[in-house]
């Protein structure tokens, strides 16, 4: 059985594939819409001996289908976001401390002791619905920096404004995680100078502004916030980890995380180094639902295993997996 402290405390490639080869072995035994989904490939299990060989469910099963690896209760529901009528996908969490410790570490990884932080949120449109994965994150974060300015905003920018502000002249380190299109409302409505917060934007216009290539975003992110780079965010109500750009776009994982570039005309064929193709996401938090996903964001890989996302698969474009999607 692969625990917990297998998945977090990896610390090799080697290691990551022999896990990652046993997580597939039992997803593949007890998953039963993954199974089928392996039967479907007409997949050899015994063949199956490195995790390229290995099939990715496309995302979009998380619409229509329960996936789930055990017959253990539900804790919590995580659901994506979407407008009227649409179908959103639904992230079934049988053991919802696998995420916690995931974003847990995840976090300390790239930044330190959350304590060394107020964490400020500026994350309406995930706000105001239910079984958002990203606000159970921010606010267990804001309860974990123990500090009394940390705290959620909506539309009261003028509050937000102040405390920024107030924030900067204290000296203190902070870290502000915002919906893109509510981090440019702010700096529609305020200048700053920060050197002593980090802007953290997790994507998404959410139909309230035209979409941005990312190197004008960030540049008006950097004039508008008074900063030299922009950090993201980089995970999905299907995944339990993320991964983080410090800046300039580029993305990386924790060690229980990795991702490998497909073809976008054949889904089952992996490209070279620097070349954009499908992101396919190996996230090993995932034990309990599927750990390795076919996704619909299109990016390249760097020869240091860090990552660009550079735009989204339009659904006719999704070859080789749509027909799958029964």
């Amino acid at each position: 059985m692969i625990t917990a402290t297998d998945i977090f405390t990896i610390s090799s490639q080697k290691q990551f594939e022999k896990i990652a080869l046993k997580v597939f072995r039992f997803q593949y035994e007890n998953n039963l819409v993954y199974k089928e989904f392996c039967d479907f490939l007409k997949t050899d299990v015994q063949r199956v001996k490195t995790i390229q060989q290995i099939p990715f469910l496309p995302i979009q099963f998380f619409k229509s289908h329960n996936v789930v690896s055990n017959t253990n209760p539900i804790q919590t529901t995580f659901s994506s976001s979407g407008t009227t009528g649409m179908i959103t996908s639904k992230h079934l969490v049988t053991d919802v401390t696998l995420y916690e410790e995931s974003y847990r570490k995840g976090f300390s990884e790239f930044y330190g002791n959350i304590e060394n932080y107020v964490v400020l949120a500026l994350l309406p449109s995930y706000l105001e619905r239910d079984g958002s994965s990203l606000i159970y994150m921010v606010e267990d974060l804001i309860k974990l920096s123990n500090h009394p300015e940390s705290g959620f905003y909506l539309h009261n920018h003028d509050d937000l404004i102040k405390k920024l502000i107030e924030l900067e002249n204290a000296g203190q380190n902070v870290i502000l995680i915002g919906v893109t299109y509510a981090l440019l409302d702010l700096i529609e409505k305020e200048k700053f100078q920060l050197q002593h917060t980090i802007i953290m934007e997790t994507g998404g216009m959410k139909g309230k502004r035209k979409e941005m290539i990312r190197e004008e975003l960030h540049q008006a992110l950097c004039n508008g916030f008074g900063v030299s780079a922009i950090h993201s965010e980089y995970g999905m109500t299907e995944l339990l980890s993320q991964a983080y750009s410090l800046g300039n776009g580029v993305f990386e994982c924790p060690s229980w995380m990795q991702i490998l570039i497909r073809d976008t005309e054949d889904a089952l064929t992996y490209i070279s180094q620097g070349k954009t193709g499908g992101i396919n996401v190996i996230d090993l938090a995932n034990i309990n639902s599927c750990s390795f996903i076919a996704t619909q964001d299109l990016g390249k890989k760097h020869s240091n295993n860090s990552f660009e996302v550079l735009g989204r698969f339009d659904n006719s474009d999704i070859r080789g997996c749509n027909l799958m999607v029964v």
